[in-house]
């Protein structure tokens, strides 16, 4: 198995000069910092591949010691596309990614390890909350249905984690190619359901803290979990 971060946006939303990833929480370590030492604690580090894009230099001089995949164009594209770039790297690989503005409790990676192993395609989502301007999902028969900000009666959010086994990852990489430039990778999985029939699991997360970083009012928040 691989691990990708997707750092590579401008992160415009927080306003900081700087990739977002490198934002500091109130304890000192950064967001990216923190995943990494959380991720290491399970996995090894030589096998994460971080996608940098905006001010690149600056995380790649921070954190030598990970892969790095650079997205030329990450001005004009949204994650399916920086995704896709990690994912052809690894072909024949499962893969856990996260985006890189995600402060989470180590433990809550505990809960995926099982579907890891047997290598189930999964989304970790929060049940307790479904605000409006974040990914959502519907399930139907017990698999992910549909997926996107713009789903109705959502279930919960997406929080950013997720995983995509090696048996599927051929279908969502074709997926990812079709997708538009702008689209964001849940575009990708929710296509792959609808034309290849990919079943993906929703692991519940909730009792542990986990939040993405997009506005001052999440680092505020965050900044209360550490």
């Amino acid at each position: 198995m691989k691990i990708v971060i997707l750092a590579a946006g401008i992160g415009s939303r927080l306003g900081n000069p700087f990739p977002k990833p490198l934002t500091l929480l109130k304890d000192g370590e950064s967001i990216m910092a923190k995943q990494l030492k959380n991720i290491t604690k399970y996995f090894d580090i030589n096998d994460v591949t971080t996608v940098v894009g905006f001010k690149k230099d600056l995380i790649m001089e921070r954190f030598p010691e990970v892969n790095y995949v650079y997205n030329p164009f990450f001005d004009r594209t949204n994650t399916s596309k920086s995704l896709l770039q990690a994912l052809k790297k690894h072909r024949g690989k499962a893969i856990l990614w996260f985006n890189g503005d995600v402060v989470f409790d180590e433990k809550l990676l505990s809960v995926l390890q099982d579907d890891i192993k047997k290598n189930n395609s999964f989304i970790a989502v929060n049940t307790m909350r479904v605000a409006e301007e974040e990914v959502k999902y519907t399930l139907k028969n017990n698999v992910v249905n549909k997926l996107s900000k713009e789903v109705k009666n959502g279930l919960g959010e997406a929080v950013g984690i997720n995983f995509i086994s090696s048996n599927d990852l051929d279908v969502f990489i074709s997926q990812l190619e079709k997708c538009d430039d702008t689209d964001y990778f849940e575009k990708g999985l929710e296509m792959a359901i609808e034309e290849n029939n990919l079943k993906i699991k929703a692991i519940d997360i909730s009792k542990y803290n986990c939040i993405e970083v997009d506005f001052k009012e999440d680092l505020k928040n965050a900044n209360k979990l550490v």
